[in-house]
């Protein structure tokens, strides 16, 4: 009676429900256990569904540790109640590790914990290198067992405040407004390709695509921007003071703008590789969680290199997301691989009401 319920109440035959949502937040961390709490609230997840693990406080963490402190435990938790199919998305909050060090076995805990319902159906894969995503390009609503994955999304951002924001602007998002998509000004591999082809699969009144060399800034009404980031040699601003609106998604090929979580200074810009005095996090790329501090409510990101192909198909995102599919479909359909360095910030349950 109670899933009964809340299907009727999410209004969108199919949809997935707080039901079918674990929340995953770290015993060790204050803060994990703050937005879990304020999560589980705002989106009415039965406290049941609350898992706090102790795990460490950091945000990098061996594979082993990975496999001791989070995979398993959660693994055994979900056979031990019978959740491996009803559970859907899996919401991991800040405080929960970011990513796994290693060689070719390196990857992001989310994008890990995605391919962990395969392994608990007896299907584990490889750990060094991706793993086809078999959700990749797909135009329908999840579900187990056809889709052998887990929807992993991460409630984190800069500080509470910032998540607290972006839950806040995921429940009041609506069908409107334009997706920005910023070319560079000369054809790089198949990025812009996407980028154009995004395009023409969205309604023209909902698109601005810019093709020059310029990058686009103090746009309003923006639902969706995708870009090279500060891999556009012209990007020189971390803020583009664009206007997002309620459940605005920014998606960018950017090799580690989710290479942490941490707020860089304040004055600290884009900088250059090779001028290591540039550098924030070890790196002088843009932050995806610089997008959540200037008002977007989900945006996309990398741990470590995830190789072009690899990143998320901007034309297969956005088409799905103003067609109404949840916020976790939209990201996971439009993304190759599993098993790698891709991060979704932002509340999976967010979809475009009409």
């Amino acid at each position: 009676m109670a899933l009964a319920l809340l299907i009727a109440a999410s209004g969108v035959a199919g949809a997935i429900t707080p039901a079918q949502v674990l929340v995953l937040g770290n015993a060790n961390s204050p803060l994990s256990k703050s937005v879990a709490e304020y999560y589980a609230r705002a989106r009415h997840v039965p406290a049941a569904q609350v898992l706090m693990l102790p795990m460490a406080d950091r945000e990098e963490v061996s594979r082993q540790e990975y496999e001791s402190q989070i995979a398993a435990p959660l693994a055994a938790f979900l056979k031990r109640k019978g959740w491996v199919e009803r559970i859907l998305v899996i919401a991991t909050t800040a405080g929960v590790p970011l990513k796994i060090r290693g060689g070719s076995d390196a990857a992001s805990v989310d994008s890990e914990l995605a391919a962990l319902y395969a392994a608990l159906k007896g299907r584990p894969a490889a750990i060094a290198g991706p793993l086809r995503n078999p959700f990749f390009g797909k135009t329908r609503e999840m579900r187990h067992p056809d889709d052998a994955l887990y929807l992993v999304a991460r409630l984190a951002a800069y500080s509470f405040s910032d998540i607290r924001a972006m839950i806040e602007r995921a429940r009041q998002a609506r069908n409107r407004g334009v997706v920005v998509l910023d070319l560079k000004n000369y054809d790089l591999e198949d990025g812009n390709s996407w980028l154009k082809a995004a395009a023409t699969r969205l309604a023209r009144n909902r698109v601005v695509l810019d093709e020059s060399s310029a990058v686009l800034s103090g746009l309003r009404g923006v639902i969706g921007y995708a870009s090279w980031g500060s891999n556009d040699p012209h990007r020189k601003e971390r803020d583009l003071h664009f206007t997002f609106l309620p459940g605005a998604v920014v998606t960018e090929f950017v090799s580690t703008n989710a290479r942490t979580l941490a707020e860089p200074p304040e004055g600290w810009r884009l900088g250059v590789w090779g001028n290591k005095s540039s550098y924030y996090a070890g790196s002088p790329q843009s932050l995806s969680a610089d997008a959540l501090r200037q008002g977007a409510t989900a945006a996309t990101g990398h741990v470590y290199e995830p190789y072009l192909q690899f990143t998320p198909r901007p034309q297969v995102l956005f088409e799905n997301y103003l067609a109404g599919r949840s916020l976790a479909e939209s990201y996971y359909s439009s993304l190759p691989a599993l098993s790698w360095m891709n991060v979704l910030l932002g509340d999976p349950l967010c979809r475009l009401a009409d």
